[in-house]
Formats: structure tokens, C-alpha cells, sequence
């Protein structure tokens, strides 16, 4: 099986699946990530970034196809994202939101855990 039919593998059960992005997928999307993945949220999460010159994991047609929503720690990279979502032209595209979140946190970062649930907690409120 190739990577786009495994990203809808069955298995993964009924969790939303969540992309968490910032500019190189290294602090701020991997603690997004950690933090989505815990009660009270318990989503299916994933981090990359969308700076491919500098990203671990490069934010790709795979990763968006598996996505159900796309979290993105600023404008720029929902922008980004929002780019590559309407070059994919997907049947069911993911709902990208921003928290917008400065590059100024370690990985885990109890501030920046304070601060992913705060702004991801409003941005639902707001729906």
C-alpha cells in the first residue's frame, strides 16, 4: 500500500486527525501535537513544517490528505498551507485554523502548553 492509501488506514479508529505546523516542525507543532493528543482533546496528531529548507517533516499531500484539520502556529504557514490545499484540490479539504504563537518557545515549554490550549480552546469557542 502506498503512502496516500495508508494514510485512510481504518485502524486509526474515529480520533479527528490533527496536522499541527510551524516553520520547521522541531517546538512549537510537536508540543501542539503532544498537547492535542491528551485529554480533554485525545486527537490522532501529527507535526511538520511548512518551511521545507528547514522542516524535519515538510508538510505534504500525504499529511494534508490525512488531515481532518490543520493547526498552524501562524498566519504565514496557514497561508502556506491553505496554498498547497487548493493546488491538491481535495473532495473533503481540512479546516486549517491559526493559533498564532511566536517562534520564542522551548519544545513543551509550559508557557507555550498554556498557550496552545488557551488560543486552540477559544478558536472552538468561536465556531
Amino acid at each position: 500500500m502506498n503512502r496516500i492509501g495508508n494514510c485512510k488506514n481504518f485502524y486509526q479508529g474515529e480520533y479527528k486527525k490533527v496536522l499541527c505546523v510551524c516553520s520547521a516542525g522541531l517546538l512549537r507543532s510537536p508540543t501542539a501535537a503532544w498537547v492535542l493528543s491528551q485529554e480533554p482533546y485525545n486527537f490522532n496528531t501529527r507535526a511538520a513544517g511548512a518551511t521545507p529548507d528547514f522542516a524535519l517533516v515538510p508538510v505534504d499531500e500525504v499529511l494534508l490528505t490525512w488531515a481532518d484539520e490543520v493547526v498552524c502556529m501562524s498566519e504565514e504557514q496557514a497561508g502556506t498551507v491553505r496554498e498547497l490545499l487548493d493546488n491538491l484540490k481535495l473532495y473533503d479539504p481540512p479546516r486549517v485554523i491559526c493559533l498564532d504563537i511566536p517562534d520564542q518557545f522551548k519544545y513543551r515549554d509550559p508557557r507555550l502548553v498554556k498557550l496552545i490550549k488557551d488560543r486552540y480552546n477559544k478558536r472552538m469557542e468561536e465556531e
